[in-house]
């Protein structure tokens, strides 16, 4: 959203500079995102100055140069050649000095006034005419001014050339109220009124507004007041088309608008100005001099303003004469029926429609509008009238137009204001400093939001129905704060508190201590949007499209539904990095997925159908490990994903041997396991190699490891553990190792869970250091090495003591897993 700082200034009379608004503007919460300062006339006419010509003869050695002395205000004459037939004695003009710059017809080679000799008379400047200076295209002589005209005066005051800046806004979606200029200036009005300035928002004198005559009526009638709660229209006839005065055009042009004819210019002012978009109709195309607004048949074809021809379907709100559609409600107009160089009567149209109709048909078609853009996140239903009598006001200025008929405006039902209790002492709680209640009734005041009573310390407020933002009491202690200005609260250099007890562990804190060993451990964390793309599911069975959370009104096709895995947020930012060639990669990120059962709502309880997990998704690809001169580089693997969630598991009181292990067939993964804590407990954890069809699909050459946790499961888990402490062992360990010849389809696991089964006293710790698959072993046979450490907390171990232990083991691993000791 691009601010004029002169068209700003209009509507609050202040000294405040340019940059001096743009740092309070980001104070107060509108961010500024760019600043630019725009001359009038490229170079400001720095160096030109008004001249009086003095004399005036031929130049001795031409048959069209004259000789010339002029007088600029300095000490003495200035001698300068010029060819302009206009030029004599007596006559004033613009004079260009030696070393101004000009830009002529106001382009971007710029002409730099030297001293020079021209046929072998020195020329000491440059008498103009209107395009050597750039403020017009005459160039059939000298520009004359008028005999009035002071000698030495700059021309930029003599020209009243008044440079502009543009103060380029980032508005966030809920500050749609900001997206005028009025809007801005309340915002302003409201934060300098908290510092004691005397200010006041001048809005435009409609005053004036009167029927000049009833000679073009347009009935109007709205068939759906669900889609336009309001509408309102004005005629206006004998208008002239023309161009916009030049400080209207620069008005539009510092809003990154491009001036077209003084009637589509007034709508598109009025647009900026007051944030109301404004529609005009050629009275002479409204067939039957009637408006219907209605939905059109499924399929009507409609030719747009683009030349383009759209097909409407039953949804589609339209703007519509007695025969045919005309405008797309709120969107963009249509080809045959708005303003052209022939059109003399107009009707203008100012409504409210709902965001929601606006929204879907805009994303239909994907047109995104200046007039789409503010519908959509909801205009001030309450401006409609005033917009009309301000553009009707200035078509009788600026075009010559009368006023041919009585307002007709149809408000079905008016929107509320929203009302919220506010207390005082809780705002000051929350902001942290005690702000004086008349502060607080200014603030809200310049904001429009008035007190309606005052009990003690609970107010109760009426938020005007512009502010969609503001509906609770938290918003309204954010308002406060914003204008009472976040700069304004101190930071005390100490501060006391106290260390509470917090028997149970907190998300916050798990999630730091997860975040603090993956980031030590060269992970990178990600942050990415709860809002995914339902393309993504199409076909999948282990997240199916039903179970998708829908957008009703999302912002795009790439954000229509919410997602149920982080898996494709991860994809995404890998495949970001690998096209930018940054293949390499550890990554984590912390999120909610979301999910609809239909078959969980009830009746009284129909929310049920809506569920939300806490996530964690870890995933590494490329090298593991970094290039160093003592190891060779490590590429990564499954078994590098496994090795991380083992010690994170570990640092939440878990081992990852004791989990319940399976293999997972899913269409996400090539080769996946998944973990729970037992057989009756959901999924924990999930890991494997992103299958090749997902890499192909995010074009992705190289395996990606990728782990997803339920982290709130892993919560619930670790509450339930208690810490425990060890006395260190007075005895020494010892390690024996053992290789056994088992099936291919024991796991590991099992092994580990039948070896503390049978050494529950002296087994302290089981590792897996060799698997060999081979030729040399029978078929549907592999080999497991194990190591294994024994310890007695009260004597030191003998030999037999060892012996008998390991016997014990191999016979256990003999008759549950079939296992054959390997000699």
């Amino acid at each position: 959203m691009n601010i004029s700082y002169n068209w700003l200034k209009r509507y609050l009379k202040t000294d405040l500079s340019a940059e001096e608004m743009a740092t309070i503007l980001t104070d107060i919460g509108l961010e500024v995102e760019s600043f630019e300062k725009i001359e009038s006339i490229r170079g400001g006419l720095a160096g030109v100055v008004v001249g009086e010509v003095l004399t005036c003869t031929d130049h001795p050695d031409s048959d069209h140069l004259h000789l010339t002395t002029v007088d600029v205000g300095g000490e003495a004459p200035l001698q300068i050649v010029c060819g302009a037939p206009n030029c004599r004695q007596g006559l004033k003009v613009l004079c260009a000095t030696v070393g101004a710059v000009l830009y002529p017809n106001g382009g971007e080679e710029e002409f730099k006034i030297k001293r020079s000799k021209i046929r072998g008379v020195e020329s000491l400047g440059m008498l103009c005419a209107e395009d050597e200076l750039g403020i017009g295209a005459s160039h059939e002589g000298i520009m004359e001014l008028p005999a009035d005209a002071k000698v030495g005066q700059p021309a930029r005051e003599y020209l009243k050339l008044e440079d502009d800046y543009v103060i380029g806004i980032g508005l966030t979606p809920n500050r749609i109220d900001a997206a005028s200029h009025i809007g801005v200036a309340r915002d302003l009005a409201a934060y300098l009124k908290s510092q004691g300035k005397p200010v006041e928002l001048q809005w435009p004198d409609v005053s004036a507004f009167a029927v000049d005559n009833r000679d073009l009526k347009i009935d109007v009638q709205v068939k759906n007041s669900e889609a336009a709660p309001r509408y309102a229209g004005v005629t206006v006839k004998n208008c002239k088309i023309g161009p916009s005065p030049e400080w209207m055009q620069n008005c539009l042009r510092a809003a990154g608008i491009t001036p077209k004819n003084n009637l589509v210019d007034i709508t598109n002012f009025v647009l900026f100005e007051l944030g109301q978009p404004l529609h005009a109709f050629d009275a002479a195309k409204i067939d039957g001099s009637r408006i219907v607004v209605r939905t059109c048949e499924e399929g009507t074809p409609f030719v747009t303003l683009d030349g383009v021809e759209r097909k409407l379907t039953a949804n589609d709100l339209m703007i519509c004469s007695a025969a045919k559609p005309m405008c797309i409600a709120g969107v963009y107009g249509g080809l045959d029926s708005g303003v052209s160089d022939t059109t003399t009567d107009v009707f203008i149209e100012s409504a409210y429609f709902n965001p929601v109709w606006v929204r879907k048909t805009a994303k239909r078609f994907g047109l995104n509008t200046d007039s789409s853009f503010r519908f959509e996140r909801g205009v001030d239903p309450d401006i409609q009238v005033y917009a009309l009598k301000r553009a009707a006001l200035l078509m009788k200025e600026l075009a010559g137009g009368e006023i041919a008929s009585e307002i007709t405006d149809i408000c079905s039902a008016p929107i509320e204001k929203f009302k919220v209790e506010l207390d005082i002492k809780r705002v000051n709680s929350l902001i942290g400093k005690e702000i004086p209640a008349d502060t607080i009734r200014t603030i809200l005041g310049a904001l429009d939001i008035k007190i309606e009573a005052e009990e003690g310390d609970l107010w109760r407020v009426a938020v005007p129905p512009y502010r969609v933002d503001v509906t609770r009491e938290a918003d309204l202690v954010e308002e406060i704060l914003r204008i009472y200005g976040y700069n304004n609260i101190p930071v005390p250099s100490h501060v006391n508190s106290a260390l509470s007890y917090a028997p149970k562990p907190d998300r916050n804190k798990l999630m730091n201590l997860a975040a603090d060993f993956l980031t030590a451990n060269g992970f990178t964390e990600i942050m990415s949007n709860s809002l995914s793309k339902a393309a993504y599911y199409e076909g999948l069975t282990s997240y199916k499209p039903e179970h998708c959370v829908k957008i009703l009104n999302p912002l795009s096709n790439d954000l229509n539904v919410m997602r149920q895995t982080l898996l494709f947020n991860m994809l995404e930012a890998v495949q970001l990095n690998a096209n930018h060639r940054n293949g390499d990669l550890k990554l984590y990120e912390f999120g909610n997925c979301y999910f609809y059962d239909a078959t969980a709502a009830t009746p009284e309880e129909p929310l049920k159908a809506y569920s939300e997990q806490f996530r964690l998704a870890i995933a590494v690809t490329g090298i593991a490990a970094p290039l160093s001169w003592n190891r060779k580089p490590e590429q990564a693997s499954f078994f590098t994903l496994r090795a991380i969630a083992e010690k994170l598991l570990r640092r939440f009181g878990l081992d990852l041997y004791t989990l319940k292990s399976e293999s997972l067939r899913s269409d996400l993964y090539g080769d996946a396991l998944s973990f729970s804590l037992n057989d009756k407990a959901r999924e924990l954890v999930q890991m494997g190699v992103v299958s090749s069809k997902l890499r192909k699909a995010f074009d992705l050459k190289q395996d990606v490891y990728y782990l997803e946790m339920d982290f709130g499961a892993l919560i619930k888990a670790t509450r339930k553990n208690k810490v425990t402490a060890k006395e260190l062992s007075k005895f020494p360990e010892v390690k024996r190792d053992l290789a056994l010849l088992i099936d291919k389809e024991v796991t590991f696991s099992a092994l580990r869970d039948i070896a503390f089964a049978a050494e529950r006293k002296l087994l302290k710790r089981v590792s897996l250091f060799d698997v060999y698959e081979g030729d040399k072993l029978p078929e549907g046979k592999k080999s497991y090495a194990l190591s294994f450490v024994l310890e007695d907390k009260t004597q030191t171990l003998t030999d037999k003591m060892i012996e008998q232990a390991m016997a014990n083991l191999t016979a256990q691993f003999e008759r549950k897993a079939g296992a054959q000791v390997r000699a």
